[in-house]
């Protein structure tokens, strides 16, 4: 397991301390059931989100409310716009969703090619 960082105010900073998602090809998230919830693809736009879930993945296993709660302080600003913007960060609103009692989530790394 990863040690966590200590977040700061802009997830710009918190990124640069994250592993590199080199070589991920994308992160299926799957629910007690087995079925895969949604996943997040290695492309412009959503390596931030990669990031994130990489690293709680290596830092927590699981994705459950101690795992959602510490993510939403690494998107830092991105938290508060989800909050007042509801569906405009979705990966945002999954850990608020989490944080908030929902199911946890299994988080699979799958490997580029």
């Amino acid at each position: 397991m990863l040690a966590t960082i200590q977040p700061s105010a802009t997830f710009k900073d918190n990124l640069q301390q994250l592993p590199t998602v080199e070589g991920v090809q994308r992160i299926d998230l799957v629910d007690a059931d087995g079925a895969i919830v949604t996943s997040i693809e290695n492309q412009p736009g959503k390596q931030g989100s990669l990031a994130l879930y990489q690293y709680l993945q290596q830092s927590f296993g699981v994705l459950d409310a101690k795992a959602a709660e510490h993510g939403l302080a690494v998107f830092a600003e991105h938290t508060a716009d989800a909050r007042n913007r509801p569906g405009a960060h979705p990966n945002v609103d999954r850990l608020l969703d989490i944080a908030g009692g929902a199911a946890a989530l299994r988080i699979e790394i799958i490997a580029a090619t």
